[in-house]
């Protein structure tokens, strides 16, 4: 097991998931916070890297495509401050978080994780009910139906109509954009039978973002709605539609046999020059611990 401990959070491996607890200091971004504890599949992973800064580190994980639904639906849009996969490391803890990204690595590396996208979520999503205000309006989801209610703010052409509410089944998409310089940002759904796109500001299926501090939130409205939706890389079905996810398969429990496998590998790709003399007694360590 590895484990990292800072102000911004706490990060634990235990060799089939990473669990990423946000920490209680005040640059931990709201979304953060809302969203809470992440469990990450050992094969959600393409990749982690640590980044040494004069005062400050910071550990980044990089998620195979199409495996989180929040990722899919804000487009890799998340600031420092609010993306979960992003940890800030203090100077003298610089070692442990190097150890920690080996450790990441080499399982990686003794799974065979590959690092190409993947057709279903591996990764649930917020959990709900849930509800976010912000911009023009509140955005709430209970699973089966998005309810959208609007404030003084909101364009009277868009509030006349009254709160919206959009049953699953009519919702085709989703999508976070945040408020960037002179364009505001919006959460939009997309609604079967409108395919006509409006300006946030006058449309009765958006949120329209002006860039203050609950912004965010929206992006797990929008993650919670997404996880429901078919993965845009599923096969189609004879519809032509996206057949809906279905729940990963349990990863299978390590046994002797397999363990011994991966070594004759490992000495395979050490003989061959694929594995330096390092990564291979790294590789090979790792799995004598599991045994």
């Amino acid at each position: 097991m590895a484990e990292i401990i800072q102000k911004d959070g706490t990060w634990i491996f235990d060799g089939d998931a990473l669990r990423l607890t946000p920490g209680r200091d005040k640059s931990v971004g709201l979304l953060r916070r809302d969203l809470g504890e992440l469990v990450v599949p050992l094969e959600a992973l393409a990749g982690i890297s640590f980044e040494q800064g004069k005062k400050t580190g910071r550990l980044r994980l990089r998620l195979r495509e199409g495996a989180d639904p929040l990722l899919q639906a804000t487009g890799g849009r998340l600031g420092d401050p609010h993306d979960p996969y992003q940890l800030l490391v203090e100077s003298d803890r610089y070692g442990v978080a190097e150890y920690f990204t080996d450790e990441i690595r080499n399982a990686l590396l003794l799974d065979q994780v590959p690092a190409d996208p993947v057709d279903r979520y591996l990764l649930p999503g917020p959990s709900v009910p849930l509800s976010a205000s912000a911009g023009d309006g509140t955005a709430a989801f209970d699973g089966e139906q998005v309810r959208l209610e609007w404030n003084w703010k909101t364009e009277e052409a868009k509030s006349s109509a009254g709160s919206r509410t959009l049953a699953m089944s009519d919702i085709t998409g989703v999508e976070w954009q945040p408020a960037a310089g002179l364009e505001n940002g919006h959460l939009r759904f997309t609604v079967r039978d409108f395919p006509s796109k409006l300006s946030p500001k006058y449309d009765p299926h958006a949120v329209e973002l002006w860039g203050f501090k609950k912004d965010p939130l929206m992006a797990l409205v929008a993650a919670a709605v997404q996880a429901r939706l078919p993965h845009p890389a599923a096969p189609a079905d004879d519809t032509g539609r996206a057949r809906p996810d279905s729940p990963a398969p349990a990863p299978p429990e390590d046994d002797h046999d397999a363990l011994l496998r991966r070594l004759r590998e490992l000495g395979e790709l050490h003989r061959s020059g694929v594995l330096t003399d390092e990564e291979f007694t790294l590789a090979k360590q790792a799995i004598l611990k599991r045994m």
